[in-house]
């Protein structure tokens, strides 16, 4: 058994996730706590929740034995650049006990990474945002998207659920009755599925439910249209078709015609066996026949991964890649 140790984080909004992994693929612990975007929730209470994750990765590991580790974090390069948020984690990763170095990646390209092992591709990810990036040489190159919920993230959760609720606005505007996904937003955001005799009531009503939240929320709705779609409904639908044709866009902004290399399709609406996942494989299996197309998985198994192949010992990058990161399941 090898003796050397990297340590991956897949740090998210809501949770974060360590492991320790040996070389031989020999998983020696995982962590798991709260969000740890220092975007989201400031740099001392992401850090805090990066150290929870990681001493409990390392519970009955010599720290000393761990060689390198990565952190995987949406907004890498505003961590980099905010001198506050790396001491924070600097101190965080001393805490810890661990005295080798870190490499902080964002988020897309561990989602990436947790997908194949091939140096260059594509990764699109779709969960309550949207991006789609360009993969040289295990490096971001180009992006497309995530410009967040005011000015981008097409095709994704948010999308979903904003396109939803302005379905139900039009119909309340018609004076039209609501359809099947129409009165599942209206009961959602109202707890009422029922139409006012002033339809525009209705409408006003449904207005201030959704200001008075912040507008990311609207991605909750994302559920509703998906079932919506499973059962054959109309307008979650045509709101899915919508969406993937949407994702696939963005992906044509940055790949290539006749590309051949992997696309790893990443994020809750695009890794589980939904309406949209399907309708995104459809849409880039027209664009692009014959390039692969993968799943993201273990996102902190992929972290782990990036670390090990810097390392002097890791001579086999995909063989490594099979031995450290799961398949997706």
């Amino acid at each position: 058994m090898s003796d050397t140790v990297v340590v991956g984080l897949d740090v998210g909004g809501t949770s974060t996730r360590a492991t320790a992994l040996n070389l031989d693929g020999v998983r020696l612990g995982d962590g798991r706590a709260g969000g740890g975007n220092p975007t989201s929730h400031g740099a001392d209470r992401a850090a805090a929740e990066l150290l929870a994750a990681l001493r409990a990765a390392l519970t009955g590991v010599d720290p000393t034995r761990v060689r390198a580790g990565v952190i995987g974090l949406a907004g890498a390069g505003r961590l980099l650049a905010d001198p506050h948020g790396r001491d924070a984690f600097d101190r965080a990763w001393a805490e810890a006990g661990l005295r080798c170095p870190y490499t902080v990646h964002g988020d897309a390209l561990v989602a990436y990474a947790s997908g194949t092992a091939t140096p260059d591709g594509t990764v699109l990810i779709a969960g309550t945002g949207a991006i789609a990036a360009q993969v040289r040489d295990l490096r971001l190159d180009r992006t497309a998207d995530g410009h967040g919920w005011l000015l981008g993230d097409a095709g994704s959760g948010f999308w979903l659920g904003r396109e939803a609720v302005r379905r139900l606005l039009t119909d309340l505007d018609r004076a039209d009755a609501p359809g099947v996904l129409a009165r599942r937003v209206l009961a959602e955001l109202t707890g009422t599925a029922e139409v006012a005799a002033r339809p525009r009531a209705t409408a006003e009503a449904v207005v201030q439910a959704v200001t008075r939240r912040p507008p990311v929320e609207l991605a909750r709705l994302a559920p509703l249209v998906v079932a919506a779609a499973r059962e054959g409904e109309p307008t979650g639908t045509a709101l899915i078709g919508e969406a993937a044709a949407l994702l696939a866009a963005s992906v044509s902004r940055i790949r290539p015609a006749g590309a051949t290399d992997p696309v790893v399709l990443g994020g809750g609406l695009l890794t589980g066996d939904t309406p949209l996942a399907a309708a995104v494989r459809t849409e880039l299996i027209t664009r692009w026949p014959d390039a692969p197309l993968h799943s993201a998985g273990d996102g902190a198994a992929a972290a782990a991964w990036l670390a090990a192949r810097d390392l002097p010992e890791a001579a086999d990058p995909a063989a490594l890649h099979a031995r450290l990161v799961p398949p997706p399941t």
